[in-house]
């Protein structure tokens, strides 16, 4: 071959390399400039957006004002062997199995109900509208409803569906949204949950590289000075290069509850950058754990800029605050238990939560059962500026997660007294919903309480009757009219307020059934979550599909043309799985996200 021909086919093979190289899907390229810690000041640069010709590349190519110097490597070890959290369950009869499948046959024919109106009337939006039949964009007009469906789906077996639906899913367009800022927890939960749950169920490579364009573009979130992130996050201004810094006030679950997502896409990409990024975030959280005014426990609202968690004097495990503690033990099993930190902080944060935030409601027949309420804490200035933490008896559906939170704690730990208080927090949310006139627990409540956690707690009528004219503002009226306010109230005895008696179609009470049931076998806990859905979907139920209702102590007709993406993608899921076989999306292989979307766990 000639010299001039060889020199030529060899620039054309280089140029031909560098071409495929630059293009290749699985090349991962650092960010561009030199590494330095977060904290460096910014390079000064501008970024003018263009047309996006290949969404899938778009987010990682911004540049990057605040590089992280090095990674932090992924959890390669051999996985610990964890506890089993599930139970061991025997033969069942032929009469239990037909019963089961029963109920499971009816679940699936409401989750298809709804799904069909919803590719009928709202797809690709993120809502339907179940009475008027028409579609609304809450999440920004990514399709939630859709995606946080696709892992049910293929649950429930109707994977024709599941594979139209991740045609469609894989054509939502991720540089574009309806909001001016975005969620980053809400997106993490939903839309990145949502992905890897599917992929890790199905194994499908067009949901990967979803997870992977959403992942791209949450990390940019985290572009800043101290990599705590934007959580409220107006992404066109990150298109644009502009300056981006963590805020002085966030919700504590939204800044605390993206490491089970960002943790999962690093294990199955290989790519450690998100798991890094939530590294930096748990750091944060363990240090600061002890500084705060109920040591022990984060409060509803932190300071990400600063890194300061001891301003904020309110405490719970309900809203604002739930999933942090919630995936404390869940990254434990999702990592096999190869960062050791998430036990100890679990350990110490829901020691404190026993001691401050469960309380036992008085009930008329003395039951045996535990809520979880909201801790104020007040600084006693006598000189020594005690924090002194009071209870508010409040109980709120949302905080129902919290049995299924301790009976994985429990069950992982080997922690009895944990397991305990699961068993008696689920029972405390089923007593909710059979409380109710339509059998429907309302969103927030509040109760008289016992005096202690434990010991008999016989029924006192006056001391409910006072509870209820407190609440009313009417501390000083007779007794006689805490009669009339109940009635006029609708409250049930035990009960002394209902400040919000929607129902929402939420899925917290029956997603600690079915976990309680797992890792117990507890006999009972089917026909509960069968009466909580015979409830829940004869109420709520409309021509197309179901509605959230505006008060649950009315028996009239309060729907509000609302249904919320979880109604699909946890609600329904979690009836489904509580009348199936218990090796279906077991929770010795399966650890779900605080949106019901299953990741698969490091196992041995």
């Amino acid at each position: 071959m000639l010299p001039s021909r060889r020199r030529f086919l060899l620039v054309l093979g280089l140029t031909a390399l560098i071409l495929f190289l630059y293009s290749s899907e699985t090349l991962w390229c650092p960010a561009p400039g030199p590494l330095r810690r977060p904290g460096a000041h910014p390079s000064h640069m501008t970024f003018e957006p263009k047309v996006v010709d290949d969404p899938e590349y778009f987010w990682r190519r911004l540049p990057t004002r605040y590089p992280v110097e090095s990674m932090r490597p992924l959890p390669t070890q051999r996985p610990k062997a964890l506890p089993k959290i599930q139970a061991t369950f025997g033969k069942e009869t032929a009469q239990d199995r037909e019963t089961r499948l029963r109920r499971q046959a009816a679940v699936k024919e409401a989750f298809e109900r709804c799904w069909a109106s919803y590719k009928k009337y709202a797809s690709p939006a993120d809502e339907l509208t179940p009475v008027s039949g028409s579609s609304r964009n809450t999440f920004g007009g990514w399709g939630a409803t859709l995606v946080d469906s696709l892992d049910t789906l293929w649950i429930m077996g109707l994977h024709e569906e599941f594979r139209e639906a991740v045609d469609a899913a894989s054509k939502i367009d991720l540089t574009s949204s309806s909001l001016e800022e975005i969620n980053v927890f809400e997106t993490t939960i939903r839309y990145l949950g949502g992905f890897l749950a599917a992929y890790d169920l199905s194994g499908d490579q067009r949901l990967l590289r979803k997870a992977r364009e959403v992942g791209d573009m949450l990390y940019v979130a985290f572009d800043t000075p101290n990599r705590m992130p934007i959580t409220r996050w107006d992404f066109q201004n990150a298109v644009r290069g502009g300056d981006q810094v963590a805020p002085e006030w966030a919700l504590v679950a939204e800044v605390g509850s993206l490491c089970m997502e960002f943790t999962r896409l690093s294990l199955i990409t290989g790519d450690p950058k998100w798991f890094d990024a939530t590294e930096w975030i748990r750091e944060v959280f363990e240090a600061q754990q002890g500084t705060t005014k109920l040591p022990g426990m984060w409060p509803i609202s932190i300071n990400p800029r600063d890194k300061r968690f001891d301003y904020d004097t309110t405490f719970g495990l309900g809203a604002m605050a739930d999933s942090v503690f919630e995936y404390l033990p869940k990254m434990t099993a999702l990592v096999g238990g190869l960062i050791p930190s998430y036990e100890a902080m679990y350990t110490r944060a829901m020691d404190t939560a026993m001691e401050h935030t469960l309380f036992r409601p008085m009930t008329p027949d003395g039951a045996d059962i535990l809520l979880a309420g909201t801790v104020h804490v007040r600084e006693d200035k006598d000189g020594a500026r005690r924090h002194v933490p009071e209870l508010e008896h409040q109980g709120q559906h949302l905080v129902c997660f919290a049995g299924g939170l301790f009976a994985v704690g429990g069950r992982l730990t080997r922690n009895h007294a944990h397991l305990d208080a699961a068993r008696r927090l689920t029972d405390g949310c089923v007593w909710a919903y059979k409380s109710m006139p339509l059998g429907i627990m309302p969103e927030t409540f509040t109760t008289a309480a016992c005096a202690s956690k434990n010991g008999d707690c016989p029924w006192d009528e006056t001391a409910w009757r006072r509870g209820v004219l407190e609440r009313a503002g009417e501390a000083g009226a007779p007794l006689s009219r805490a009669d009339e306010i109940a009635s006029e109230r609708r409250l049930p005895r035990g009960f002394t307020s209902i400040p919000d008696a929607r129902y929402i179609l939420r899925p917290e009470a029956v997603e600690s059934v079915f976990v309680l049931y797992r890792a117990t076998g507890r006999a009972d806990l089917p026909d509960a979550a069968w009466a909580m859905f015979e409830a829940v979907e004869g109420r709520t139920r409309t021509g197309l599909a179901n509605s959230a209702l505006a008060d649950v102590t009315l028996t009239s007709n309060t729907k509000s043309d609302s249904m919320e993406s979880f109604w699909l993608g946890e609600t329904l899921k979690y009836f489904y799985l509580v009348f199936s076989e218990p090796g279906l999306v077991s929770l010795d292989e399966y650890v779900f996200n605080t949106e019901a979307h299953p990741f698969r766990r490091l196992v041995r």
